[in-house]
């Protein structure tokens, strides 16, 4: 994806395309961009917070997944839940 395309998807995110935000939470995930993926969790993004949840859940960070649920993600907190039942 051009520099072009993703400045068109960031724009139409900034907007409230949902889609859009969704298509950039993939993008910064394929790309390993943490930071990225946590800021669009903080606009709200529940894919984000998906992917986030993901890769957090796979290292078993529970601060991280303690910080997305509290970032607005309700999912992350029951996997949180789900790993102290352990």
């Amino acid at each position: 994806m051009t520099d072009a395309d993703r400045e068109t998807l960031r724009a139409l995110a900034d907007e409230g395309n949902e889609k859009a935000m969704d298509r950039l939470a993939e993008l910064a995930d394929a790309r390993d961009d943490l930071d990225e993926l946590s800021e669009l969790l903080d606009e709200g993004s529940e894919k984000a917070g998906e992917l986030l949840t993901r890769r957090a859940a796979a290292r078993k960070d529970l601060i991280e997944l303690q910080r997305i649920s509290d970032a607005g993600y309700d999912e992350a907190g029951d996997v949180l839940n789900q790993l102290l039942d352990r």
